[in-house]
């Protein structure tokens, strides 16, 4: 059965790091626009990092520009998201998502995309 599972979340202080992960089982991630989607409490779900299926189209919300990283290795069929510098108003439930046709992801955050994962929670908190 194809489907993405992430992992990574946790309870950080603010200023600290987390890696969050995602991987894939099913299918190939080659060929696949992906994103990293979130979801605070009491608010709708944004974009958080994308990155079109050739790479070539990237894009990070201003509120993580130069904080968070978005890589993916193919061999190993994952998603990365690397986040530093974590603040308290990037508490939420973070998601990942793939398609094979939409390029530009983040600009639709509530997408029926091909494939979501199930988030992971990440807490930033003193």
């Amino acid at each position: 059965q194809a489907r993405l599972v992430e992992s990574g979340g946790g309870l950080v202080q603010p200023g600290g790091s987390l890696t969050l992960s995602c991987t894939a089982s099913g299918f190939a991630l080659r060929g696949y626009s992906i994103g990293w989607f979130r979801q605070a409490p009491e608010k709708e779900r944004e974009g958080v990092s994308c990155t079109s299926s050739s790479g070539q189209m990237t894009y990070s919300a201003d509120s993580v520009k130069g904080r968070f990283t978005l890589a993916k290795d193919e061999e190993k069929n994952m998603v990365y998201l690397y986040m530093n510098n974590l603040q308290p108003e990037d508490t939420g439930i973070y998601y990942c998502a793939v398609d094979r046709y939409l390029q530009t992801m983040c600009a639709r955050p509530q997408g029926n995309y091909d494939y979501w994962g199930q988030g992971t929670q990440v807490t930033v908190s003193s």
